[in-house]
Parts: structure tokens; C-alpha cells; sequence
């Protein structure tokens, strides 16, 4: 990778990386509260949106809410069902089958909500763009109000109330939407299921994010949920220790895998569920049917990356066997991979399915949507979308994206390095200080170091030959997925390192550890 050191401005390590970070108020930033974000939580058209909620509760009519099969619109799922019930309103869940009817409102689920005396319904994680929707849910007699944070289209749907924004995930607008309807203690407990979606939906945290997932990691950490207690304990983490990385990589991945191959339901059931046993099984079936999900993502990267031309500014990948609930992965990384925009294309008979993912600089869901006239749907944000078209038209489609002129950086992938420092800095109390810097994610990654002319020792691989192991002036090191350098590389070779420190604990002790980002021939 091509590396770029920012510039050094601050003496004192810790102050270099939050001007990095472009953080001015440190208080703010290492104690975020909630309650300083009080302007963007007032979203727009909630007054009228929770009047015709407490009319439904004393009219006992049964309310809608109709989530998404991510993470994001189960957790919101579960917020409103939640909040709802503990008012005493009739709620209903629904959450649509990805193959069977598709990413968002359709008039499949809209149909349904009338048949089964429905006169609400609330959408959590969706919506904004469901213009022909929402006249249908007029026609057939529904008030539709829309909750949502994805990007809007040209027209707005024709709803009872839209309440929508674009500074936080669907499952904190959804919150946003109830906190003051219901008692406090409820209010500050579904703040965990707020930094679940906030943190697996990538929103920046910076600012009322990170305050978002700062607060809801402390809920989070000692949570009385049957299911999310379940769920910690069947993938062997432990509660108390859960951050950014835990949720990211280890929970939301699961919650995810069911409405990626299965039906997201489920998910939802586990995050509801007062019955420990019944908490159990949905656990282990959360889990096992991520490992499946592992195993069709990696066959898939396989065969996408056969089809990648690395001429091209986008990599546009069809295949007919994919599963749908991957496509989006596989675009992702191979996104990741090539340094390049990508989108992956279940190819049906008559219908097709598409994910595309992003890299900086470049607004897919834009890119996409100058081929509506070819598009039965779209909808997404700037890094990822999401759209639907006739099989017919693969072959234009693929053409016209490959023909469009895209400003992109360099191929070579740049990797952002916040300070070069001497190894005698690193230290076990530094990294213990790094830690201040959680909750660590998008717009506030993991701090990456490097330094120059360090001889490496104890060379050996890992993990049947994918990683390389090693050690750097007495300090451990673990480089995933560079096992191929251990033919290259020889003990007592002098190299430059780009690496982020971390505490490995094993066997009951702590010891400072490298995770290499990359590494350089001096």
C-alpha cells in the first residue's frame, strides 16, 4: 500500500491523533452525552407522528412496524415493538423476506398490514423512497408514517408523516421517535440496540454517534436482554468487555446471517424473547447459520474474483447462483480488495438483484441512479446501495457503468498512518490510553503507527500459512492474511512497519502485541 503519514502537529502523541480526527472539544469527544446532540434529536414530524400513535393506542387499533433484514432495521424493529407494547399498543412486527419480496415497503407487506386489521403502519429503516407505496397504502385505507435515514429521492412519498433524517442509523430515528412517549429506564435500555445498528450500519462515530454507541455500550455491557445475553455468551465473548470491534465482528454479524440466507424474523425474535430456552436455540441458530453464511461469502469471492478487469474503474459481477443475502459482501470486499467501486448482481430469470459498495470520493448510490430509466428500484447511501432490475438489461447496465466517467484515485490502496514514532513510545500504558479513544470505527479508526528500521525475529506462519507471526525489538507481532511473506522475508531483515498497537491477552496474561498493517522492505 502506498503509505500517507499526516502531518506531525502536536509533540504529545494523543493530541497529534484527535487533530487527526479533526476533534476540537476533547471533553466532548472522550465524554459524549446524548443529551448535548438535543437539536438533532428533535426531528421533524415526530409531534404529529406520536399524536396518531397515542390515538391508535385508545382506539386499541393494531399498529404495523415494518423493519428491514439488517441489523439496523431489526434493532429498530425491536425498539418500537418495545416501546410500543410497554404504552399497551396492539404492535405487530414485519419484517420482509430479502428474496421473496425485497429490500423495504412493498405492497406485498402493505397487503398484509390490511388484512390483519392493521390502520398503522410505521416503517423502521426504510421508506423515504417508497413513493408508490405510500399511495397504495392510501388507497387501501393505511396511515403510513415513514421513519428512515437513507438518502431521499427527487419526490418524496405521499405519507401521514415522515420522520427522517440523515444524521444518525434507522434504529436511532426510531428511538428519536418513542424516547419521550415512554419511561426513562425503557428510554436508556433500547439505547443498546441503538449502538448495535449504529455501529453495524457504519455510521461515522464522531459526535451524536459516538455518543450514541459511547452510552448504549455501557446498557450494552450489562444488559438484562434473555437474547442478547444468549447470543454474547454463544459466541464467547464476554459481557462486560463488548465494544465497537465485538459488535462489528462478533454480534452483528450473526444477527445479520438470518436475513441474509434465511428469514431476519428470527433475529428479531431473539432480541424480544422472555423465554430463556427459547433465547438459546435462536442463539445457536443465529450462529450456525452465520458459519453457513461465512462459507457461501468465501465461495462466492472466489468466483468474483475471477470476473475482476483491473482496467476497469468499476468491477461489475454477475453470477447466477449467488445467494442474494451475499451479494452485498461480496461487493464489498472485493470493493476493498481492487481499491475500486463494486457491484455484485444476482442474475434471476426474469428479475435481478444488485449491491454495490464504494470507495471515498465516489457517490454509488448517485452513480447508480443515472440509469434509473433502466431500474425498476434503487435506494442506498453515498458508500453502499441497493436496486433492482430486469435481467434483460444486465449486459447495458453493466456496459453504461463501465463507460461512466468517474473521477477515482490512484489504483494503489493508501494506507493513513497517524504518527511515526519510536518503538520505546509504544508501551502497554499508551495502548491503555488508546483506549480512551473508544468506541473505534468509521471516522474514527483504530490509531495506526509506524515505525522505520525495525529488525525482525521469530519468523513463522499461522492459520495453515494465511498469517505471519513474528517479533520486533522484543515485542510479539501478527500480520493476518501476509503468510506469503514468510518465503520473503528473513530473521534479522531490517523493515519498516505500519502497525496499531493492542494488549493480547492469553492464559490470564496481558502482553503489548502489533497488528501489522503493512509492511516495507528498508
Amino acid at each position: 500500500m502506498k503509505w500517507k503519514i499526516l502531518p506531525k502537529k502536536s509533540e504529545v502523541l494523543l493530541e497529534q491523533l484527535l487533530i487527526n480526527r479533526g476533534i476540537l472539544d476533547k471533553e466532548n469527544f472522550f465524554n459524549p452525552k446524548i443529551i448535548d446532540y438535543e437539536k438533532d434529536l428533535q426531528i421533524p414530524g415526530i409531534a404529529k407522528a406520536q399524536k396518531r400513535i397515542l390515538q391508535a393506542i385508545k382506539n386499541n387499533e393494531l399498529i404495523i412496524v415494518y423493519g428491514d433484514y439488517d441489523v439496523d432495521g431489526i434493532c429498530g424493529c425491536a425498539i418500537l415493538y418495545k416501546a410500543l407494547t410497554s404504552l399497551g399498543a396492539k404492535v405487530l412486527p414485519y419484517i420482509p423476506h430479502r428474496e421473496k419480496e425485497g429490500y423495504g415497503l412493498s405492497k406485498f407487506g402493505l397487503e398484509f398490514a390490511k388484512d390483519s386489521g392493521a390502520s398503522v403502519v410505521i416503517t423502521v429503516d426504510n421508506g423515504i423512497v417508497a413513493v408508490d407505496q405510500a399511495e397504495f397504502a392510501k388507497e387501501i385505507g393505511l396511515d403510513l408514517i415513514i421513519t428512515d435515514h437513507h438518502v431521499p429521492g427527487k419526490q418524496k412519498p405521499d405519507a401521514y408523516e415522515i420522520v427522517h433524517s440523515l444524521k444518525m442509523c434507522g434504529a436511532a430515528v426510531a428511538w428519536c421517535f418513542v424516547r419521550d412517549l415512554i419511561k426513562k429506564d425503557l428510554s436508556k435500555d433500547l439505547l443498546q440496540f441503538v449502538a448495535l445498528a449504529t455501529v453495524c450500519d457504519l455510521m461515522p462515530l464522531l459526535y451524536l454517534n459516538r455518543a450514541f454507541v459511547f452510552e448504549g455500550l455501557k446498557i450494552l455491557n450489562n444488559t438484562n436482554n434473555l437474547g442478547l445475553q444468549s447470543l454474547i455468551d454463544e459466541s464467547g465473548i464476554t459481557l462486560g468487555s463488548i465494544g465497537s470491534y465485538e459488535i462489528g465482528h462478533i454480534l452483528g454479524p450473526r444477527i445479520n446471517a438470518m436475513g441474509r440466507l434465511e428469514h431476519a424474523i428470527d433475529s428479531l425474535r431473539l432480541l424480544c424473547t422472555k423465554d430463556p430456552a427459547k433465547a438459546k436455540r435462536l442463539s445457536k441458530l443465529l450462529s450456525d447459520t452465520n458459519l453457513e453464511r461465512q462459507k457461501q461469502t468465501a465461495d462466492a469471492l472466489d468466483e468474483a474474483r475471477m470476473q475482476v478487469d483491473k482496467k476497469n474503474n468499476i468491477h461489475v459481477l454477475i453470477n447466477k447462483n449467488w445467494n442474494q443475502g451475499i451479494i452485498g459482501l461480496v461487493a464489498g470486499r472485493i470493493s476493498d480488495e481492487f481499491n475500486r467501486p463494486a457491484v455484485a448482481i444476482y442474475l434471476g430469470e426474469e428479475i435481478s438483484k444488485g449491491s454495490a459498495r464504494s470507495i471515498n470520493g465516489v457517490n454509488i448510490v448517485e452513480v447508480i441512479r443515472k440509469h434509473a430509466d433502466i431500474l425498476i428500484d434503487v435506494g442506498g447511501h453515498p458508500g453502499a446501495a441497493g436496486f433492482s432490475i430486469l435481467s434483460k438489461h444486465i449486459e447495458v447496465f453493466k456496459k453504461r457503468l463501465q463507460d461512466h466517467v468517474i473521477d477515482l484515485p490512484e489504483t494503489e490502496k493508501v494506507l493513513e498512518i497517524d504518527a511515526e514514532v519510536e518503538i520505546k513510545k509504544i508501551t502497554k500504558k499508551l495502548v491503555s490510553e488508546l483506549q480512551r479513544f473508544e468506541p473505534f470505527g468509521f471516522g474514527n479508526p483504530r490509531p495506526v503507527f509506524t515505525t522505520r528500521g525495525m529488525q525482525i525475529s521469530d519468523l513463522r506462519t499461522v492459520g495453515s500459512g494465511k498469517h505471519l507471526k513474528g517479533r520486533v525489538s522484543g515485542v510479539d507481532f501478527i500480520a493476518f492474511g501476509m503468510g506469503e511473506l514468510a518465503s520473503i522475508l528473513q530473521n534479522g531483515q531490517l523493515v519498516d512497519l505500519a502497525y496499531t498497537p493492542e494488549i493480547d491477552h492469553y492464559n490470564g496474561s496481558e502482553k503489548l502485541q502489533f497488528k501489522i498493517k503493512d509492511i516495507k522492505f528498508v
